[in-house]
């Protein structure tokens, strides 16, 4: 799995840009470099903890959001997420296979 730097870097290029902000945008709201931002972005560096909250409020998402890594999961761990939970739980295989149903 990846480290906290480039998940969160992820995370952050993935909100910029649902928010249609180029690197330079974002950075000049939040005053850092741009160059900065772009290492963040890359899991090079890490944002100085006290422009978290800024930079959350400009991308529009609580500061526990920011590092919500959940859905980054690479596609071996999903898998080896569900294939345990169907060797293991009756009830839950029953309503991934309808939700797979609907799905399909």
């Amino acid at each position: 799995m990846d480290d906290i730097k480039t998940l969160f870097g992820k995370k952050i290029k993935e909100l910029r840009i649902k928010k249609r902000l180029s690197q330079e945008e974002l950075a000049e709201k939040i005053d850092i470099a741009e160059r900065n931002l772009s290492k963040i972005e890359c899991g090079k560096s890490f944002i100085r903890a006290e422009k978290i909250g800024r930079l959350a409020e400009v991308l529009g998402v609580s500061p526990k959001d920011l590092f919500d890594f959940e859905h980054q999961k690479n596609i071996s761990a999903i898998r080896e997420e569900l294939i345990d939970e169907i060797k293991s739980n009756d009830k839950n295989l029953r309503l991934l296979y309808q939700l797979y149903k609907i799905i399909k």
